[in-house]
């Protein structure tokens, strides 16, 4: 058959098998699949192209169409597509592999033991940028799987040229980099470790403080992933300003997505000590991730990732400034793990009590309406425990209308006023006898 003739059917399988997974089923149904994948063998590059774009397309739409492909055995035919010297055609490929790989472990797998990871990384050295954008989607789509695919990634020696192409001037390419790099860094401390080393929290916060919203998101992902294994890595994220980027886009960004994965990723560097709580709590975070909470405006996801990062730092804050911020605005659920804190620091802190009451902490405190036998209330009879009787009643509700009330009710024990007149006119009697006695002496 005329390889035109080749080309422009695998342009029409390709163009119907692109809508839906029902019309790719379609195309497998009617032998489709096997007429592709005897175009993906021929000697012209242009077919080999068409074929590979063709079983991408088919591919992309779930995990069985790509298992269809996989048992057809067209993935070590791509592997050697990869290896061709056409540049679209190895795009192509990279682009197809990415396809099968992302659905599942058992597809990246297939992909892997096909010997694909080398020649990916491989082509990654080429200076096509589609070439590279498409490698460093195949690598991330393998390594987010599994511990055991990531490794194999590593042990390619991709990195440290990943970082690199943080900085690459075609954004797709620097999103591309840093997905890879947060597939990779989430799975186990020891692949975290070994970014780190190779100086990628650097690289990443440089990316986060630079780039646009679409190219920060995976970079703040990977930042949150290294600072959540842990605490030593966490305070390299700080050391490296990262809490302060975090916190520019925290009061600068509206998107409630990138708004969530930035909360999150403040979570997992606050969560260790007290020390990293104290981080975020200077860079005034706290507030905001209150506000973003109780916004009626925010996204259920936004507000579960401001729970439950407030929950984590809260937990280990004892910056009582910082506390204090929040015990005016704090819902009940928020409330206990900040109470929580302050009867933990009130007991063995003179100059914190002396702050607390001075503030108005220790006046909101007897305000809060806790029920009985809840954690709250528990954390107000300790936080109370720390001051005297007389100056918990003094800022007990309702106090001043007493203390109103006992002047009125107060009956005077003073001397009635004709006895102190009496008094002071016996004084004036006694003294102008004395003066006469003086004169006529």
């Amino acid at each position: 058959m005329n390889k035109f003739y080749k080309k422009a059917a695998l342009f029409v399988l390709r163009a119907i098998a692109r809508h839906s997974p029902e019309l790719a089923s379609m195309v497998i149904q009617n032998n489709g699949l096997d007429t592709i994948i005897i175009c993906l063998e021929d000697f012209d590059s242009g077919v080999k192209e068409a074929t590979a774009w063709a079983l991408g397309y088919i591919a992309r739409h779930n995990k069985t169409l790509a298992q269809a492909i996989v048992d057809a055995g067209a993935v070590p035919l791509l592997v050697l597509a990869l290896q061709e010297p056409e540049l679209c055609l190895k795009q192509i490929s990279a682009s197809a592999l990415f396809d099968i790989s992302k659905h599942n472990i058992d597809l990246a797998e297939t992909v892997v033991d096909a010997g694909a990871i080398p020649f990916l990384a491989k082509a990654l050295s080429n200076p096509d940028t589609k070439l590279k954008r498409q490698v460093l989607l195949a690598l991330s789509s393998i390594a987010k799987h599994s511990v055991h695919l990531a490794e194999s990634i590593i042990e390619a020696e991709v990195f440290p040229d990943v970082l690199v192409h943080m900085a690459h001037p075609d954004e797709c390419v620097v999103k591309a980099a840093a997905m890879l790099t947060r597939e990779i860094c989430k799975h186990t401390l020891e692949l975290a470790q070994l970014i780190v080393n190779i100086g990628g929290i650097g690289a990443l916060v440089e990316l986060i403080s630079t780039s646009k919203l679409t190219v920060r998101l995976p970079a703040i992902m990977a930042i949150g992933y290294i600072a959540g294994h842990l605490d030593q890595l966490a305070i390299a994220v700080i050391g490296s300003k990262g809490i302060v980027h975090l916190s520019t886009i925290l009061y600068e960004e509206n998107d409630d997505h990138t708004l969530a994965v930035t909360v999150w990723a403040i979570g997992q560097i606050g969560k260790h000590t007290s020390e990293h709580a104290k981080a975020v709590a200077v860079a005034n975070i706290l507030p905001k991730l209150l506000q973003l909470y109780n916004n009626p405006n925010s996204s259920e996801d936004l507000k579960a990732k401001c729970n439950t990062a407030l929950k984590q730092i809260l937990q280990k804050c004892m910056y009582i400034e910082a506390l204090e911020s929040l015990l005016h605005d704090s819902p009940p659920n928020i409330l206990k793990y900040v109470l929580g804190q302050f009867s933990k620091i009130l007991p063995h802190d003179p100059r914190a009590r002396r702050l607390f009451v001075t503030s108005g902490g220790l006046k909101k405190v007897q305000e809060i309406q806790a029920d009985p036998g809840s954690t709250l209330l528990e954390y107000i009879q300790i936080i109370n425990c720390c001051f005297p009787d007389e100056i918990v009643r003094y800022y007990s509700p309702g106090y001043p209308n007493s203390l109103l009330e006992a002047v009125e009710q107060y009956q005077p024990k003073c001397p009635s006023l004709f006895a102190i007149e009496e008094h002071l006119s016996s004084d004036i009697d006694s003294k102008s006898s004395l003066s006469s006695f003086n004169e006529e002496g």
